[in-house]
C-alpha cells in the first residue's frame, strides 16, 4: 500500500482548508494519507534553522512508513523540500516558500517530480523560479498565500477544486502509486 505525509502550514493543521482536499486525493487512489501535525513551536519562518526543525518533525514519520512516501506540504512544510530531494520522494507544493533560498536548492536537486501550485499575487511565490524547478506548475492569477482569489468566494473555491484535479492530472502522470 502506498503512503502520503500530508505536512501542514503555519495557521492551520494537515486536516483544514487547502490541504484537507490535496491530502484526500491519495486516499481516494487507495494510499493511506498521514496527516501530520506540529509538536512545537516553530522557529522564525524566515530562518533557516526552520529547515532542520521541518526535517526534525518530519522524517520520524517517514522513517515509521513501510517505503517511500508522497510528500504533500503547504507553505511552511515546503521547508521539507530537502527532506524529499535527499530521499528521492516525489512532492506537492502548496504555496512554496520560493523566496527562501534553501527550499529553491532543494527542490532544484530533486531527482523525483514534484507539482508547484502557488498565485500570483502571494509574495512568496515566483514564477520563473517555479518553471525553472519543476515542468508540473499550477500558476493561479491573483490568488494569495491561501489561495484566495478577489471576487466572490464562489471563485476561490473554482480554484480549490481546479487544484485538486491539477494533483490528480499530476499523480495521473507520474504514475503514482
Amino acid at each position: 500500500m502506498a503512503d502520503a505525509v500530508v505536512i501542514p502550514g503555519g495557521r492551520y493543521g494537515p486536516a483544514a482548508g487547502l490541504l484537507a482536499y490535496a491530502g484526500t486525493v491519495p486516499e481516494k487512489r487507495g494510499a493511506t494519507a498521514h496527516a501530520h501535525e506540529w509538536s512545537t513551536t516553530p522557529p522564525p519562518l524566515h530562518s533557516q534553522e526552520i529547515e532542520a526543525w521541518v526535517r526534525d518533525q518530519v522524517s520520524p514519520v517517514l522513517d515509521g512508513l513501510g517505503g517511500p512516501a508522497l510528500l504533500i506540504g503547504k507553505s511552511l512544510g515546503s521547508n521539507a523540500a530537502r527532506v524529499a530531494a535527499d530521499r528521492g520522494l516525489p512532492a506537492v507544493w502548496l504555496t512554496p516558500l520560493l523566496h527562501c533560498p534553501w527550499i529553491v536548492e532543494a527542490l532544484g536537486r530533486a531527482t523525483a517530480p514534484c507539482l508547484l501550485v502557488g498565485g500570483t499575487a502571494d509574495k512568496h511565490w515566483d514564477s520563473a523560479t517555479a518553471r525553472r524547478l519543476s515542468p508540473y506548475v499550477v500558476e493561479i492569477p491573483t490568488a494569495d498565500h491561501g489561495m484566495f482569489v478577489p471576487g466572490p468566494l464562489t471563485d476561490s473555491i473554482a480554484v480549490l477544486a481546479r487544484i485538486v484535479v491539477a494533483v490528480e492530472e499530476f499523480l495521473d502522470e507520474i504514475q503514482w502509486p
